[in-house]
């Protein structure tokens, strides 16, 4: 994987469940790993659900191979939020893992 490709710089995120001040569980999101990756908008949808305008965008991120990521985990980069809906490894060499994402909107 040429590292020029791998222009923007990604948070990835777990949930976390913690605590607030009165002692109820709350869920947050806590910081796995900053990396480098690579994102292609690969499509785009708008639809009318309930009544409201929704639109979906589907998205590729692509960062050198890590292990660890489910489904369920999100990235984040320049205040825009992506939910993680597959995890694709690199089977033939392993240089790189494709996350499978949804911009949410």
């Amino acid at each position: 994987m040429r590292a020029g490709t791998l222009n923007s710089r990604v948070t990835i995120q777990q949930r976390a469940a913690t605590q607030d001040a009165l002692g109820q569980p709350t869920q947050t999101w806590s910081d796995v790993a900053t990396v480098w990756a690579n994102i292609k908008h690969t499509s785009g949808i708008e639809q009318i659900k309930s009544g409201a305008e929704t639109s979906t965008v589907k998205v590729s991120i692509q960062i050198r191979a890590m292990s660890g990521l489910t489904t369920g985990m999100r990235a984040t980069n320049a205040g825009d939020i992506y939910n993680i809906l597959a995890v694709l490894p690199d089977k033939e060499n392993k240089a790189h893992t494709t996350l499978v994402c949804e911009l949410v909107v």
